[in-house]
């Protein structure tokens, strides 16, 4: 089973059609759906919420629930109706958000918070990770900010109890050239560690600068043919001003093969990395469940990383690889210099369960949705509703509900800065926990 506290059921299909456009800043073609017609709709019915502002376009349609909603702009945490009213607020007092929050089944808050000192403060950085109770206390907390590394935009629960999270960590500048940089500064690769909250200590991890792979100088470290390594991460991909070369910005994790995706969002590509393999192994190229240590066992979103043109590029700046069942996830792409967002549903290869490296063909678009007014080039999310919708965070907006059809059947609106939007049911462990079920 897929852990990311949504479970939903098959929908019907529909695939957009797509065109291709040339992508100035890549190698490669962009593989872009046609924005859906919209059915007739009724006439819209707004309400003012006191949270913000809400249309229904189709009220026998949308999905009655509670939306978990992360305002990162003003540091607030909490849960609205469709009525955009607020229905609860985690009280946050002194602290600031680092991007991701959500709720545990006992109605605490397992959230990224920044630290006010952290070594690495690029955007979405962090350093800490907590669990705040529902009264805004602090159940626990872990530090991770210090010493050239820093947690930063995701985190999540594991089956097993423990917690994941992404790191950056500093790389000299003299070290970084010495293994094939091309850039002459400090650099911040991505790292993923495992927390124990019962021991608070790393029990697993896994660092980007273990697998790369650089063209640039054949006399350094990591020299290769990028097109040859798709298992290898290019080293140089990004002409970073400041040294934040890879800026990874969500993670997810499959119960069912053991394995991590890491949306990659200067890449515009998602990894997929064995977390079967110990961390030894995982400083390697051999070991764990699919045999390629740390490696990575399967990417995709933008061939031109590896300097591939004749496959369609899918991703510009990708956000929340949301794993909604076995084989399939849901992805917002922001697009760029599109101006235009897409949010992607993709079948995933199917040689991933029978511990297989799969080839390096794209994933199957299954589903795809674009709209005019649909662009945020931040953050942003998609999560599947029980009933088949699709419920889209828009950064910059705020939240839309769409049919499989590509119906929009509500929208929420509010002044700020949308990092995510969750749903859970009025009878949820959750909402029941918080006291506030409607049942």
């Amino acid at each position: 089973m897929i852990h990311r506290k949504r479970s939903f059921y098959r929908f019907a299909l529909v695939i957009a059609s797509t065109y291709l456009i040339s992508c100035s800043s890549d190698d490669g073609k962009l593989a872009v759906p046609s924005p859906i017609e919209e059915p007739q709709q009724i006439t819209p019915d707004s309400i003012e919420g006191n949270a913000g502002s809400v249309v229904f376009f189709n009220h026998d349609l949308s999905y009655d629930d509670y939306i978990l909603v992360d305002e990162a702009q003003e540091n607030r945490v909490f849960l609205i109706d469709k009525n955009g009213d607020l229905v609860f607020e985690y009280p946050l007092e002194g602290r600031k958000i680092g991007n991701d929050a959500t709720l545990l089944p006992d109605g605490s808050l397992l959230a990224s918070i920044q630290a006010a000192d952290a070594d690495i403060q690029f955007g979405g950085f962090a350093g800490k990770i907590q669990i705040i109770g529902k009264d805004g206390a602090t159940a626990w907390e872990f530090d991770y900010s210090k010493e050239g590394h820093t947690t930063h935009h995701d985190v999540e629960l594991l089956p097993n109890g423990n917690i994941i999270t992404i790191v950056w960590e500093r790389i000299s500048r003299e070290l970084a050239i010495a293994n094939g940089s091309n850039l002459d500064m400090d650099v911040f690769p991505e790292a993923i560690i495992e927390v124990n909250p019962e021991t608070d200590t790393i029990v697993w991890e896994w660092h980007a600068w273990d697998h790369l792979v650089q063209d640039f100088d054949a006399t350094k470290s990591n020299y290769g043919t990028l097109s040859e390594n798709p298992q290898l991460i290019n080293f140089n991909y990004v002409n970073s001003t400041d040294g934040d070369i890879m800026h990874a910005n969500g993670i997810a994790y499959d119960a069912l093969n053991d394995l991590i995706y890491l949306s990659v969002n200067f890449y515009s590509e998602v990894w997929v990395i064995d977390h079967s393999s110990t961390t030894q192994e995982a400083a390697k190229h051999t070991g764990g469940n699919f045999g390629v240590g740390g490696d990575l066992v399967y990417r995709f979103g933008n061939p031109g990383t590896q300097n591939i043109s004749d496959v369609p590029r899918l991703f510009i700046n990708n956000h929340f690889p949301n794993l909604f069942e076995p084989n399939k996830m849901l992805i917002f792409t922001n697009g760029g210099d599109l101006m235009q967002s897409t949010v992607y549903e993709l079948g995933l290869p199917s040689a991933l369960n029978q511990k297989m490296i799969p080839d390096t063909a794209p994933p199957e678009i299954v589903w795809s949705f674009m709209n005019t007014d649909l662009y945020s080039g931040k953050v942003s999310g998609a999560v599947r509703l029980p009933n088949g919708n699709t419920l889209i965070t828009e950064g910059d907006y705020g939240i839309w509900e769409v049919t499989s059809e590509g119906e929009v059947v509500w929208k929420f609106k509010a002044d700020g800065f949308f990092w995510r939007a969750y749903h859970y049911d009025k009878n949820s462990p959750e909402i029941i926990s918080l006291g506030i079920s409607t049942e």
